[in-house]
């Protein structure tokens, strides 16, 4: 979760001020939730249902949105992407987001997509929970409560114990904890590198590691749908991630983030279109309560920074 931001104007502390068109960056990143609902539905329909090689569909997602970086900042730009203060971090960061992808397109291979966005819900909790020990971001005992209802949110979907186990959970479960971990680097690395380059070096190792595994597994696609559904994943995440930060420009991130969950729609809709899955009550019970913890959390983050400005401001009186 991202702190407000705040400007010292006249010796008093002030929020900095708001973008000037909230609407326009609400609907932005309305679209980029739907073209990252693009990537799983087209990652799933790829090893599911065409049944190719999960190394093979994770490496053209990264070669694709790589590919496509390079054609909007150009080829003489690449050196100057290179360059961050921060290299080990970043490649870091570019291995969990690899991990992330990975373990996320094994997990909706065989899950219904509507219970693999409820379990990536829990990624804003963990990022809440883990802030503290990483960043020295500490959390009041009111959301540590609402973590701890999120993730019982999490065993109503799930209910270990009166269902069959699916294994293809663990993997969900591990693509949440890596992409959390992955936005709290993003979050340490926002004041050492410029956001383009921070993006760049997101994708280097998904691109080159994945080459070798994906080449050696490689099955050609077949037919029309195929092939447009290989060249247009790496698209989907370029032109989402492009959208997304441009969002930012026009709103600010406590305004927009409740728009994040309407990937629960977007999977669940997808979901039943594409492949005929009708989500479950008790992954919908649960997807509720998850949701209604990350928003209280959003709520309590933005209460605490307009309480840390007033205290500032009166301080200085």
């Amino acid at each position: 979760m991202q702190k407000a931001s705040t400007a010292v104007t006249a010796g008093r502390i002030e929020p900095s001020k708001p973008a000037t068109n909230p609407v326009t960056g609400i609907m932005l990143v309305c679209l980029a939730t739907v073209l990252f609902s693009g990537i799983d539905v087209t990652a799933k329909y790829l090893v599911s249902v065409v049944e190719l090689p999960v190394s093979q569909v994770v490496w053209i997602r990264f070669l694709g949105q790589f590919g496509a970086i390079i054609a909007a900042f150009g080829l003489f730009s690449v050196p100057r992407l290179l360059r961050s203060k921060r290299l080990g971090f970043q490649l870091v960061r570019s291995g969990l987001l690899l991990a992330s992808t990975l373990c996320n397109f094994l997990a909706i291979r065989y899950l219904r997509l509507d219970q693999a966005v409820t379990i990536q819900f829990l990624a804003p909790l963990m990022v809440a929970l883990l802030a503290g020990p990483l960043l020295g971001e500490w959390v009041g005992w009111r959301r540590l409560v609402a973590i701890g209802v999120g993730f019982c949110g999490v065993l109503i979907a799930v209910r270990p114990g009166y269902t069959t186990f699916e294994p293809a959970f663990a993997f969900a479960f591990m693509t949440v904890a890596c992409y959390a971990l992955f936005q709290l680097f993003t979050r340490f690395l926002a004041p050492y590198d410029p956001p383009e380059v921070t993006l760049f070096l997101s994708l280097m190792l998904g691109a080159f590691l994945m080459a070798p595994m994906a080449i050696a597994d490689w099955v050609w696609p077949t037919g029309t749908l195929q092939w447009f559904l290989v060249i247009t994943l790496g698209i989907w995440g370029a032109a989402g991630h492009g959208i997304f930060i441009m969002a930012y420009r026009h709103a600010e991130a406590a305004v927009l983030a409740p728009f994040i969950y309407l990937s629960l729609i977007t999977h669940t809709t997808a979901g039943y279109v594409v492949f005929g899955q009708v989500p479950d009550a008790w992954t919908m019970a649960g997807a509720v309560v998850i949701v209604g913890s990350g928003l209280y959390i959003l709520w309590r983050e933005r209460m605490t920074a307009k309480e840390t400005v007033a205290k500032a401001n009166r301080e200085r009186v």
